[in-house]
């Protein structure tokens, strides 16, 4: 780091206990003057979006509250997230939790804030429409490239006959807005049974990539990374995890489970593939505290954020 910037540190297990202080995201500092950093873990804790099991709108607070688990460097890569990057907890989207567009909006422009300041976010949500008004902000230059973890490819048109906004559409209003690149998209992890034979068939013919779980296994870990490296390329991209793209058994707290996902070492290894792609916004969302009184799934969801900042805090210093 430069001299005559802010350095941001977590702290400290031997100063303070982890159970101690107040709860920010990997024990950083929470920052309302967002000067020098680069990498922004923000809360979106909204779950307007759901058709079903309703309670994402609680997992930024509890993912916070796990995410003091995290330590300084990573134990397989060895990367020194907070040395690489001055990452900063920016808090919460003052969300409106009784009127989505007004959400959308205002997380659309908390999110062109964040792009204005040259900061990369690193979202917990809330569930998954929350992608959408990032991406749109984010993205209202440029489209972005996908990898996307999840169950469920969440490119349905409507719910509920003319709801064209729920956390199963946020992708496909991102490719009709123009800020998602279909053809730079992969998805990994498809499966659940269906409502019909063409659930599938619109992503398919935009140009997504679409993975399905079995041939997730079929393929093998390694030749699905390395087709989502090759599908995201050099271009800016954009990941987005779903923690109902693990088995259950790993993360119960969720609104939409599917039995039968991949495992969360399976997940840390497919994130670590991805160092060194252009990654320029992540989130992790549909970690529901109240399905889940372990606490396990919103430390699955901690873990995520950290192997994610990690790639990003890397690819940041490498890039600098």
């Amino acid at each position: 780091m430069a001299e005559d910037k802010r350095s941001f540190r977590p702290v400290s297990g031997n100063v303070m206990p982890r159970f101690a202080g107040i709860a920010t995201f990997m024990r950083l500092p929470h920052v309302e003057d967002w000067t020098d950093v680069e990498i922004g873990l923000i809360g979106v804790p909204w779950d307007g979006g759901t058709t079903n099991r309703a309670g994402a709108r609680h997992g930024p607070r509890q993912i916070r509250d796990q995410s003091t688990l995290m330590r300084n460097v990573h134990h397989v890569s060895r990367i020194q997230p907070f040395e690489a990057a001055n990452c900063a907890d920016l808090g919460d989207v003052p969300v409106n939790p009784i009127d989505l567009f007004e959400t959308l909006k205002r997380v659309e422009e908390f999110y062109g804030k964040v792009k204005a300041a040259g900061i990369l976010p690193i979202t917990a949500g809330g569930d998954h429409l929350i992608s959408l008004p990032i991406m749109r902000a984010i993205a209202k230059d440029a489209p972005v490239g996908m990898v996307h973890f999840d169950a469920h490819n969440d490119t349905w048109d409507r719910y509920f006959g003319d709801h064209h906004y729920t956390h199963g559409t946020p992708f496909r209003r991102a490719i009709e807005d123009g800020v998602l690149d279909p053809k730079r998209t992969i998805q990994i992890g498809i499966r659940g049974s269906l409502y019909g034979e063409q659930d599938y068939e619109w992503g398919i013919e935009q140009g997504i990539r679409m993975v399905t779980i079995e041939e997730l296994y079929d393929l093998g870990i390694d030749a699905v990374i390395a087709e989502a490296r090759a599908i995201a390329g050099d271009g800016p991209t954009y990941i987005s995890f779903d923690v109902d793209g693990l088995d259950p058994v790993y993360a119960p707290g969720t609104g939409t489970p599917e039995i039968g996902g991949f495992t969360t070492h399976e997940a840390q290894k497919m994130i670590r593939g991805l160092q060194g792609l252009n990654i320029v916004g992540a989130d992790v969302v549909e970690v529901s505290p109240p399905f889940d009184p372990s606490g396990m799934t919103a430390l699955v969801g901690a873990t995520m954020m950290y192997e994610i900042l990690c790639v990003m805090a890397d690819n940041l210093a490498k890039r600098r």
